[in-house]
């Protein structure tokens, strides 16, 4: 059914939803999994173009990504992480998705309304008219 399960993290104890949803499916369908992390902060963006040492969103975000690879390696799952930077999260998130030949997207949503996602966007939303990848979204108790 799945082979490789693409799973956007943004830091933030939403992820904690996903994260403890995707285990059975995975687990079921002996899926690879891949998490993503896209730093969009204004050093991450130019950090190439300007030849930048890592900032500290960098490096905590490095951080973040190689403890939640390690917990799921030690359960078992065959985990890549992936820290995308320079792009807009949504495009950094499709463009992994498609280098990695993910057959599923799952991710958390933050549950905003739809007038905060008209000023903060929505990488979910993004995503969906986007991509022909299945996605699945659980939506966090965490706001």
């Amino acid at each position: 059914m799945y082979h490789k399960i693409l799973i956007p993290l943004d830091n933030s104890p939403t992820d904690k939803a996903i994260l403890d949803h995707i285990r059975p499916l995975a687990r079921m369908t002996k899926a690879d999994l891949i998490l993503v992390h896209v730093a969009d902060g204004f050093v991450a963006r130019l950090q190439d173009q300007l030849n930048l040492a890592d900032s500290e969103e960098i490096k905590k975000d490095k951080f973040y990504l190689d403890a939640c690879s390690q917990e799921l390696t030690k359960e078992g799952f065959n985990v890549k992480a992936i820290l995308a930077q320079g792009k807009e999260p949504a495009d950094g998130i499709l463009d992994i998705a498609q280098v990695e030949n993910c057959d599923l997207i799952a991710m958390a949503t933050h549950g905003h309304g739809p007038v905060q996602d008209f000023i903060l966007g929505s990488v979910a939303d993004t995503l969906r008219h986007r991509t022909d990848i299945p996605i699945l979204m659980i939506r966090s108790a965490n706001k």
